[in-house]
């Protein structure tokens, strides 16, 4: 069960933190650039960040289950998925603000300014999640390592690497 619960963390933070970079990096500026307006690429982005905020609370639900088997109560990982936890509730709240101001039918931002307001908001807070989940994985890969590793491949015992995954 112990391998089958780091695979599964490892598979939902690729899946986010993967997902939001390959997006923000390539999908994005590629969609605008495609369209020839930020606003069409804009109405995208507004359907696929759904998916990119649940795939960061499925990582959250599995990131509680690891942290909880392996630290106790006042592990600093507790700290970085309580701060994950309130950004993703964070987001939620945005993306919904920002998408009332959205005339999917008629294509266009009923208040550009507000929605630019919260929309670089949106980005700072997505941004700082990216890099909280970051820490969270190297937090991860600690706590494994300090339990001797048992169930990943290369762990550690006496200095020595495992022979075995």
């Amino acid at each position: 069960m112990v391998s089958f619960r780091r695979w599964l963390l490892f598979q939902a933070f690729l899946l986010h933190q993967g997902g939001f970079l390959f997006y923000a990096a390539v999908v994005v500026p590629i969609g605008t650039d495609q369209l020839g307006s930020a606003l069409l690429q804009g109405l995208i982005t507004q359907r696929v960040t759904w998916w990119l905020n649940l795939f960061g609370f499925a990582w959250l639900i599995v990131a509680a289950w690891d942290t909880r088997a392996e630290s106790d109560r006042r592990s600093r990982r507790w700290i970085v998925w309580g701060l994950r936890a309130a950004l993703a509730v964070a987001l939620v709240v945005l993306h919904d603000r920002m998408a009332a101001f959205l005339d999917l039918e008629r294509e266009r931002v009923s208040d550009r300014v507000a929605f630019r307001n919260r929309h670089i908001a949106y980005l700072w807070l997505s941004t700082l999640d990216w890099i909280l989940g970051m820490i969270a994985a190297r937090q991860a890969i600690r706590a494994w390592t300090a339990h001797g590793g048992s169930g990943t491949v290369g762990s550690t015992v006496r200095g020595e690497a495992s022979p075995s995954g």
